[in-house]
């Protein structure tokens, strides 16, 4: 392998965790769990004050609970505005700022309450039959949208009710199951009610019967719902399909709906990929939402669609043109809209679209080499400048004057809030677990630049533990990422945890191989249909390039992941040529064949894979299997999944500890009944890391 073409070592010790030369604590899943995590941080409208909510958990309780928090300029410390017995959230400002909506199960279901700007006069303003999952005010306050699930199809008690005590699911089509659910008969739908003194009236459903969801499912929240200025009209995000159709495709789209007539226009008809996330401009002529244009392709390029809904722009633009083009974007008149990729030449995803308050440039977030940054957009020249650097993840951000509030994460710090200034000066505002991590020790980081098999280069996060001694030798751990398409950014995981690993003696090897987004769409579409090329070839060339450190013990190495990083270690085991010394494969992909027919949201396996096992003829990639190399295998290794994960069921799981049963090869099986693709409950978490622990230690150290 060539030598690492450049190396710079960067401390991440910063003044959020100042070193303390006292500090002998190392970091625990313990201490983990004792972490309050920051989230849905938004900029009160006079921009006076910060609302967020904490979420805490109680590793004894084996719960969490999240209330909701204020910080007002110049304040000395947070204000704590909820303390419910349960969670509260989707906090947000009332347009006028002299009230805060929140969502609260304290009167048995998920309801609309109001409280003043310091968490007073707390009231329930809502009484919606089986509760509400998300909502908001209209800018006029006239109206308030809000979400909520409808049963329109019948269940096994419809069916037969003189079969009270039946316990059986019955579907005609896809998708009965999805992630960690299976179909209950419901939709989710979207609903007007007016908002009057305080009061909010029953709701209009205005998808009357229609059988899917919006937002869209699993993941989907009130990002893709929006209000427009006036409060006229709703744009919001729906996947339109049903059955066999939903599961191969993801050709979601942009409806608008206007609230005056009930009539509905799909926006995004003519684009067969994702269109998600739709906002308006503040004077209502424009929406800008992310879309992708490949249909079928999840992790395609996230584009910045515009569409002017003005009369008057369309009137400039329709004199002879039906179409123009230039290298700084493209704008297409359709069914009297215009429509313009923003972002075309710019080889990058977008998300978190805000416009400036006059309407003229927007701001949103992109990863760049495996950190995510704030970036604007002059939406007449096209023009994009990158406005925030440095070695993190922004999350979120809202505009304050020329100063931007943003959330951030490293893998140093669990997210927090700063202000970050025009010339780039950064002031922490938020300082949630500084009295956690104080006594911390923390690990320290190396960014490299790898030159791969094929002559790129290549980043790779290097975790070094606390303490690092250059003349030791440490084990060393190949972090193999999940996605596929999902950069090895500066997150901060609560499974797969950075500094965890290194507190517990191990050298981190975390390369951005192939398959990885902000790098390019080049660098991230190249692994479909290549899972065991070139991507491998990456992983390979990393860990070699460490092991070649001295202080790196060449003779203890592991590979870890989950999701495709679980595939990844299953596809190494049977390919590594004596390297690694352990194993751990959480919920990976073991059987190409079996999975194609056991995972729900089939454009993923038909995208990847390049179609079906029994397609004639065959597509390559099944040849990149992990079970076709079983006969190769000869190292430990540890399989953990989760009963509820549908995406990659755990018959996968058991197929690669069986097999490893069969060879004689040392071998545990972690299973989690409760558990989906995720483990989410702390004290499984706690016991997860802990198993991690145990099996690593013993071949490794």
């Amino acid at each position: 392998m060539k030598k690492i073409a450049n190396i710079s070592l960067l401390f991440l010790l910063t003044a959020a965790f100042p070193v303390n030369t006292h500090a002998q604590e190392r970091f625990t899943a313990e201490t983990m769990w004792k972490l309050g995590r920051v989230s849905d941080v938004q900029l009160s409208p006079d921009g006076s004050a910060i609302l967020y909510g904490i979420t805490r958990y109680d590793l004894a309780s084996n719960k969490g609970n999240r209330d909701i928090y204020t910080l007002s300029r110049n304040a000395e410390s947070p204000r704590q505005l909820t303390d419910f017995k349960g969670s509260e959230i989707n906090a947000i400002w009332r347009p006028d700022g002299k009230k805060i909506g929140f969502l609260s199960a304290e009167s048995g279901s998920m309801q609309v309450w109001e409280m003043g700007i310091n968490g007073e006069d707390k009231v329930q303003i809502s009484n919606i039959e089986g509760g509400i999952n998300g909502f908001a005010y209209a800018p006029d306050m006239r109206s308030i949208v809000y979400i909520a699930d409808v049963k329109l199809e019948k269940d096994v008690h419809d069916l037969y009710p003189d079969l009270p005590l039946a316990n059986a699911l019955v579907y005609d089509e896809l998708m009965y199951r999805h992630w960690d659910n299976w179909h209950d008969y419901a939709y989710s739908h979207i609903f007007i009610a007016g908002y009057t003194d305080g009061k909010l009236s029953q709701g209009k459903d205005i998808m009357p019967g229609e059988p899917w969801d919006s937002p869209l499912m699993p993941n989907g929240g009130m990002e893709q719902i929006a209000f427009s200025p006036d409060g006229k009209q709703i744009a919001y995000t729906c996947k339109k399909l049903k059955g066999k159709d939903y599961a191969i495709s993801t050709n979601s789209d942009i409806y608008l709906y206007d609230l005056a007539s009930g009539k509905t226009e799909n926006l995004s008809e003519s684009n067969p990929g994702y269109d998600q996330d739709p906002v308006f401009s503040p004077d209502g002529s424009k929406i800008v939402w992310r879309s992708m244009a490949t249909p079928g392709f999840e992790a395609d390029k996230d584009r910045i669609m515009l569409c002017e809904i003005n009369p008057k722009a369309l009137d400039g633009l329709k004199k002879g043109i039906e179409s123009k083009s230039s290298s700084s974007g493209r704008s297409t008149i359709m069914t009297s809209r215009v429509f313009t990729d923003l972002s075309e030449g710019f080889d990058q995803s977008s998300s978190n679209f805000t416009f400036s308050p006059d309407g003229k440039q927007l701001y949103f977030i992109s990863g760049t080499e495996a950190t995510y940054q704030v970036y604007r957009i002059d939406i007449a020249t096209r023009k994009i400048i990158q406005l925030t650097r440095g070695d993190h993840d922004i999350q979120a951000f809202s505009l304050d004057g020329k100063d931007l509030i943003i959330t951030k994460m490293r893998h140093d710090l669990p997210s927090e809030v700063f202000r970050v200034k025009p010339d780039g000066r950064e002031e922490q505002l938020t300082f949630t677990n500084r009295e956690i991590l104080k006594n911390v020790k923390l690990a320290t980081e190396q960014k490299r630049w790898i030159t791969t098999t094929d002559g790129k280069k290549m980043l790779v996060w290097v975790i070094l533990p606390p303490d690092f001694d250059p003349n030791k030798k440490y084990p060393a751990l190949l972090y193999c990422q999940g996605g596929p398409q999902s950069a090895v950014s500066q997150f901060f995981s609560y499974r797969w945890n950075f500094q965890m690993m290194a507190a517990n003696d191990y050298v981190i090897v975390a390369p951005n191989r192939r398959g990885l987004p902000t790098f390019g769409q080049e660098w991230n579409d190249q692994i479909s249909g290549d899972y065991g090329g070139q991507n491998m070839l990456d992983y390979l060339t990393a860990i070699d390039s460490l092991a070649s450190e001295p202080w790196v013990d060449e003779n203890r190495l592991g590979a870890v992941g989950a999701s495709y990083g679980g595939y990844s270690v299953y596809w190494l085991a049977g390919n590594h040529n004596k390297r690694f010394k352990a194993f751990i494969a959480h919920c990976g992909i073991f059987n190409f064949e079996s999975m194609y027919l056991e995972t729900e949201e089939m454009f993923f396996v038909n995208y990847d894979y390049k179609g079906a096992y029994y397609d004639n003829p065959r597509p390559k990639s099944y040849d990149f299997s992990p079970h076709n190399f079983v006969r190769n295998w000869d190292t430990p290794m540890l399989v953990v999944h989760g009963g509820y994960d549908f995406r990659i069921p755990y018959t996968q799981g058991m197929q690669a500890f069986n097999a490893n049963q069969m060879l004689g090869i040392p071998s545990r099986f972690l299973f989690f009944p409760e558990e989906s693709h995720f483990v989410l409950k702390p004290q499984n978490s706690v016991l997860w890391q802990r198993e991690f622990f145990r099996w690593l230690d013993g071949f490794l150290k």
